[in-house]
């Protein structure tokens, strides 16, 4: 298999460019509108997606799984998950894929959503990373220092569960709200002791040499992620129908990204500006690893713990309940939430 390194210098316009993009981890609602990208398929019914660059239409293209359609797929990407559920609230997206941490937010804002399906990954990714030469060993040791993240990420949440599984709380340390590209300057700048981020931004610092992991979100965080889907495309059964042929799609493309982790990493990097080789080591580390699940109720009892860790930060403003923006009518004969990741063979 062909290597492509990545230069140090590099980092910056690679993570300048994917910050732009930001990915379903993400917690700025402000990222920015939809962009068309066109159809798929044929026939009456047209099923708006929402989507985010080298999402669900890439990986269904590269899987063969937008063949044979007799219904219309009409593709919006979206920079982040949170405006995309704010499409979904607004019935102008019929679905779209988030991450762990978006869904949780906009119920939080009482918005009109429902969790259709999961799927289940590792956490490896979420990372808390410092410098190369840093004399940090262990995140008991964060205690007082300055820490990057992105405000309502994903990667917020890992930061506030990691440091009280090492005995610290939120206010023991200087957190600095930065985007990943803002965060990097900083990270590198040495502005600040370390960084709470995900992938694929956690393989491009360590692709490049200039960090490594402190701790990781593994065992912490519920690595799951999301189809969610508006309650009045629920309710039309012709809608409903295509809803669950396109989750099976989906299912049947993330075995194919399991069983051809190098294609799909080449698909990604093209799809996203990624370098090849960060890709495919997020490919490895997090992508390739995610099993479809049941949304059940281990699922909505973990992201019940990330809404009320966030509650009671007051980063949404009033208490949820989670089990209200879920449905399992779509979980057919899938494995519990709390099945294992699969294991990713290196090549």
């Amino acid at each position: 298999m062909r290597r492509r390194l990545v230069p140090t210098t590099l980092l910056a316009l690679s993570l300048l460019s994917l910050s732009l993009l930001l990915t379903a981890c993400g917690g700025d609602s402000a990222a920015g509108a939809a962009t068309d990208r066109g159809t798929d398929g044929r026939g009456s019914l047209t099923l708006d997606v929402g989507d985010q660059k080298g999402g669900s239409e890439a990986v269904l293209r590269a899987a063969g799984e937008l063949d044979h359609l007799d219904y219309t797929i009409k593709w919006s990407t979206f920079t982040s998950g949170p405006p995309l559920l704010e499409a979904v609230n607004a019935g102008a997206v019929d679905i779209g894929g988030v991450g762990n941490t978006p869904p949780v937010f906009a119920a939080g804002a009482g918005s009109k959503i429902t969790v259709v399906a999961a799927w289940h990954g590792t956490s490896k990714g979420d990372a808390i990373l410092v410098p190369k030469d840093s004399e940090l060993t262990a995140p008991s040791q964060l205690k007082g220092r300055s820490i990057a993240v992105a405000q309502g990420s994903s990667a917020h949440y890992q930061l506030v569960a990691s440091l009280e599984k090492a005995g610290l709380k939120l206010s023991d340390v200087k957190v600095k709200h930065l985007q990943p590209a803002d965060a990097l300057a900083a990270f590198t700048g040495g502005k600040v002791d370390a960084w709470a981020v995900w992938d694929p931004y956690t393989s491009q610092v360590l692709q490049a040499g200039q960090g490594r992991v402190l701790t990781t979100g593994d065992g912490i965080t519920n690595g799951l992620s999301f189809q969610v889907a508006a309650p009045s495309a629920l309710k039309d059964k012709r809608k409903a129908a295509a809803v669950k042929d396109y989750l099976e799609r989906l299912r049947r493309a993330q075995d194919w990204v399991h069983a051809h982790p190098e294609e799909w990493a080449e698909v990604w990097a093209k799809d996203t500006g990624l370098p090849y080789e960060v890709a495919l080591a997020s490919v490895r580390r997090t992508n390739a690893s995610r099993v479809a699940v049941a949304v059940d109720q281990p699922l909505i009892a973990s992201e019940q713990q990330i809404a009320d860790t966030f509650a009671t930060l007051g980063l949404i403003p009033r208490t949820v309940d989670f089990a209200a923006f879920v449905t399992t009518r779509f979980n057919g004969n899938l494995p519990p939430s709390t099945s294992a990741p699969r294991v990713v063979k290196e090549s």
